[in-house]
């Protein structure tokens, strides 16, 4: 995201989307407001003795955020002002705001926005500098270090995540299969007995643009061996990369996935996610690709969520174990913040604290040691997600460089990946070599963005 675009964005923002930082007291009272137009909710303090807080998430996220806020509150008599909502729209809000210094004190970040947003250390403090407040040791190094960006620890990591297949077991019995796809064979396989005995509008996976570009670079590394940036170079040739579109396009070809056409004119599109859509409710799109926290998300949203299942990794080829880990989400606090020591104090409590107990998985599998020991003797540890944080950390061989989920190329729509998918899918290119001399060309020149600052 250009800071011209950025500063345009914020310029439309209403004014009061996003609340200012406050000093830490014991008096304010809240109230709370929902936007009709997009769903999403702040709570603004009309009293001295504030902080501010903002986040992304589902609704259960949302519940474990304001259950912990208030115990806060209690113990502390500071108040904390909210600002939530859904992931769509999100990131162009939050660099919005940065830019235009209106940013909460306390955000819930994505670890990319640290070398995005704030490469040269400008936007969030260096958390180094409170750890008489936060107990910095909770954490391993290198989760710490990953979030370190301009020699500043920029965010705390929340939890380390990846990407693992979920499965609506109750579907893939009524086709007659039995066990969970573990092979690219097993996939195939499920796509044609979909399709035979449930019946055109029936499919064994539903993958929208960015989670086949995500599943396309675990078969490049299981096929190739290698990662997909080293050293902020794509290590992919244009017909590597080809083979890897190739592999996305055949499992449309052998309906294991709907194409974008058809999950579009049901609605699902990159402002719709596929929890939401009939399709997932009703069992008709039996399988996702998602992060090991979204267990909970995709399992509450059944119909009949007694079939939902965690899968296995699926290794696609014989070079290594495909994909990727990565730091999910951080906390960090903004520069503008001007009470840092109480916002310190909001984070310790969430991650390492009683907060970590009420909280629970919602945002992963705590990465604080005594945060995850809260929450387990909180019994506030999903069993789902830890099962599935468990698989993916076992197996990916690779860590996500952190411009994979740079705006321009993740954006919905007008990324790359969205660009190049979408058009594959809709058939607007010639072939795959084509597709795929677009996507290197893309993530090329977001690499030499990232490189310049």
């Amino acid at each position: 995201m250009k800071k011209a675009i950025a500063l345009a964005l914020a310029g439309v923002m209403s004014v009061g989307l996003l609340a200012g930082c406050g000093s830490t007291g014991n008096s304010s009272s809240a109230s709370t407001g929902t936007d009709a137009a997009t769903g999403e909710t702040s709570t603004t303090s009309s009293g001295a003795g504030s902080l501010s807080i903002s986040w992304w998430g589902g609704d259960s996220r949302h519940t474990a955020y304001q259950n912990a806020l208030a115990a806060f509150t209690e113990e502390t008599g500071i108040q904390v002002d909210t600002h939530y909502g859904a992931w769509s729209g999100w990131e162009d809000q939050t660099s919005a705001a940065l830019y235009s210094g209106n940013a909460e004190d306390v955000m819930q970040v994505n670890w990319n926005w640290l070398s995005q947003y704030s490469g040269d250390g400008s936007k969030f403090v260096d958390l180094n500098e409170y750890s008489d407040i936060i107990d910095l040791s909770q954490f391993p190094q290198s989760t710490l270090d990953a979030c370190t960006v301009a020699g500043k620890l920029q965010a705390l990591p929340v939890s380390m995540t990846g990407r693992i297949f979920y499965w609506n077991m109750n579907t893939f019995k009524e086709a007659g299969i039995e066990e969970v796809p573990s092979t690219l064979d097993d996939l195939y396989a499920a796509g044609e007995a979909f399709k035979t005995k449930l019946g055109d509008d029936y499919y064994p996976l539903a993958m929208g643009e960015y989670d086949r570009m995500l599943l396309m670079t675990f078969y490049l590394e299981s096929t190739y061996g290698k990662p997909w940036v080293e050293d902020n170079t794509l290590q992919y040739t244009v017909e590597e990369i080809a083979t890897g579109i190739d592999f996305i396009q055949s499992l449309e070809d052998n309906h294991v996935i709907p194409s974008l056409q058809t999950m579009n004119a049901a609605g699902i599109d990159g402002n719709n996610s596929i929890d939401k859509s009939e399709q997932w409710i009703n069992g008709m799109y039996a399988g996702i690709f998602e992060w090991d926290s979204s267990a909970t998300k995709y399992k509450g949203s059944l119909a009949d969520p007694s079939g939902f299942t965690v899968g296995n990794e699926i290794k696609f080829g014989d070079k290594a174990n495909g994909g990727f880990s990565k730091v999910s989400m951080g906390l960090a606090i903004t520069e503008t913040c001007q009470d840092k020591e109480a916002a310190a104090q909001l984070i310790n409590f969430l991650l390492n604290g009683d907060g970590a107990g009420i909280m629970g998985s919602e945002c992963g599998i705590p990465n604080s040691a005594s945060g995850l020991a809260a929450a387990e003797a909180a019994g506030a540890v999903d069993e789902l997600v830890l099962e599935a944080n468990t698989k993916v950390m076992q197996f990916v061989d690779f860590q996500l460089d952190p411009t994979y989920e740079s705006n321009d190329l993740k954006a919905n729509p007008g990324g790359v990946y969205t660009d190049v998918f979408g058009g594959y899918s809709y058939g607007e290119y010639t072939d795959s070599t084509e597709a795929a001399t677009d996507l290197y060309d893309g993530v090329t020149e977001a690499l030499e963005d990232a490189a310049k600052g």
